[in-house]
């Protein structure tokens, strides 16, 4: 079994990391070198299945970066692959419903809690080796692992009362891009924008309550922006992407360096 140590570090201070749509296990592994606490990793956006994402997620491993895998929708196989495959939390995107997040529960967490299906010869149950105990590993797996659901549309907020009385969640990621164009307001990363902001502060209002994480990305990843977060009650911080990220940097060169000679 792994070592499970994100739900830990949440209870101390806040948690840093940054979505990888690249599927580069280096990136992943240079992360948990500088001491990144967690990897988002991407299987939504990117032309890749969850499972082909193993490497990357055994990567973060190696590294001692918690790997949060995005699996593409709410259904019960994927998430279970995911967390099989090593994964230490989910992350599914376009919850909708009190059906939708029964389904990331079931799909994730053991009985009495879910409904998920039990195999020890997999990388999350260490293939059944080194003195393998079922029942610890299905204890350690719903205490440990996060079922992380987005916030990411008009219909969770309009179901919010029905859907966070689910049992079961650790984390919402909340979405503010998504969020503001399934109301056709284009403000994409803008936390600031009044519509944003109050259903942000819903959602901090809740996870609160519930003693549970809350997920934002801060883009750009800047003091200023991560400060703000923080104080409307955000505690697992995106620090942009690694796309986001290195478009940054070679945007620079090119500007300031290269353009000179062109």
């Amino acid at each position: 079994m792994f070592t499970n140590t994100l739900k830990e570090k949440m209870k101390k201070r806040p948690v840093f990391g940054m979505t990888i749509y690249s599927g580069s296990p280096a990136i992943v592994e240079a992360l948990g070198l500088i001491g990144y606490d967690f990897a988002f990793i991407d299987a939504e956006h990117c032309p890749w299945e969850v499972t082909s994402l193993r490497e990357v997620v055994l990567a973060a491993r190696m590294c001692n970066v918690s790997p949060l895998v995005r699996v593409t929708r709410p259904d019960e196989i994927e998430i279970r692959k995911a967390l099989e495959m090593g994964a230490e939390g989910v992350i599914i995107p376009h919850v909708k419903t009190v059906e939708d997040m029964k389904t990331c529960v079931r799909g994730a967490k053991f009985p009495p809690i879910g409904r998920r299906g039990y195999d020890g010869t997999v990388r999350s149950a260490g293939y059944g080796y080194a003195n393998y105990d079922a029942s610890k590993y299905i204890e350690n797996s719903n205490a440990t692992e996060l079922v992380i659901p987005m916030a990411e549309d008009y219909e969770f907020f309009d179901e919010i009362e029905e859907i966070m009385s689910v049992p079961g969640i650790d984390a919402i990621n909340y979405g503010p891009a998504d969020l503001a164009l399934s109301k056709n307001i284009r403000v994409f990363y803008d936390v600031n924008q009044p519509y944003i902001q109050e259903s942000m502060r819903t959602m901090a209002t809740y996870t609160k309550k519930l003693g549970i994480g809350l997920m934002a990305p801060a883009v750009p990843p800047t003091t200023e922006n991560v400060n703000t977060l923080i104080e409307r009650g955000v505690n697992m911080l995106i620090m942009g992407s690694d796309m986001y990220n290195y478009q940054s940097t070679i945007s620079g060169i090119y500007k300031n360096v290269i353009t000179q000679y062109i």
